[in-house]
């Protein structure tokens, strides 16, 4: 079978110089995150790639069609449409499409100091399954806004840009639920509409069986749905929430503190005030003159 590491047709790519990567390596905002290589293969038929020592980068993969295998710690994969695998850096490794269905695929191989925050999604297939709040258009703009940064040319300003879209771009894998809660409005779920309910009752009294009622749920079995799902529970969260509301007073209204407080259902402004600095590390005066407009 044919074998070919580049030159299909319609692909781009682009290889960053390697005084831009010095550039990168020591820049304060480029070091934590950036990239070196990127690039756009479709249709990508008799696409093989083997490196027996790796690379100096972590390498990113995402199959748009077709179909096509990685193969990472003796152990050989099928990557499908929506999948995605990153190879680590110095690590052996080999990729390729497949012959009766070649994949096409976006690309780029990334470094920095904290390449490792990704650990959990590098070195195994990652699915990004279809749904109808996938935002596959939203992350492939992101990878559009890198490559036709560095397409412009590599001041620190366009390399800069282009290490915040990475990050944003890898998070949107790696945090893929919080990533698509943006567009899941069709799809609220009992946790959702809680948290809908607390911010609608901020200035309310309100209880956690009030919450749980409206939502459906016994207190116990909501308390345990909540806290997995947030890894708080309801009560503190909803205190969290009241805290916010009260930050938001305080930078842009001219409420006094005893005003606030008894808006947001604390007993006074000095309790008020206690829960405030346990949550902020400042006192709400001190906020409000740190931050008010």
């Amino acid at each position: 079978m044919e074998k070919i590491a580049e030159g299909f047709k319609g692909e781009k790519a682009i290889i960053t110089p390697y005084n831009i990567r010095n550039f990168q390596a020591g820049n304060t905002i480029t070091r934590q995150l950036y990239i070196t290589h990127i690039g756009y293969y479709p249709k990508a038929k008799y696409h093989f790639r083997e490196r027996t020592n790796g690379t100096n980068e972590n390498i990113f993969i995402y199959c748009e069609e077709g179909a096509g295998w990685v193969k990472h710690a003796n152990e050989t994969h099928e990557l499908l449409k929506n999948q995605a695998f990153i190879f680590p850096a110095n690590e052996a490794h080999a990729y390729g499409s497949s012959e009766k269905n070649p994949w096409s695929i976006y690309w780029f191989h990334f470094c920095g100091d904290n390449a490792k925050m990704f650990e959990n999604i590098i070195g195994r297939v990652v699915n990004l399954k279809d749904s109808d709040k996938s935002r596959y258009g939203d992350r492939f703009a992101l990878f559009e806004e890198m490559f036709q940064n560095l397409e412009k040319g590599y001041s620190p300003e366009n390399l800069e840009y282009v290490s915040f879209c990475l990050m944003h771009f890898l998070a949107s894998i790696k945090y893929l639920n919080q990533y698509r809660e943006i567009n899941s409005v069709k799809e609220v779920d009992s946790i959702q509409k809680s948290i809908i309910f607390m911010k609608d009752n901020l200035e309310n009294k309100v209880t956690l069986k009030d919450i749980a009622s409206h939502v459906g749920y016994s207190t116990s079995r909501f308390g345990t749905l909540f806290t997995e799902k947030t890894s708080y529970s309801p009560i503190d969260y909803f205190n969290q929430l009241k805290i916010q509301r009260a930050c938001s007073y305080l930078q842009f209204s001219d409420l006094k503190f005893k005003e606030i407080a008894f808006r947001l259902g604390y007993y006074d402004a000095f309790h008020f005030s206690k829960a405030f600095k346990q949550e902020m590390e400042i006192t709400p005066k001190e906020y409000r003159k740190r931050y008010k407009n």
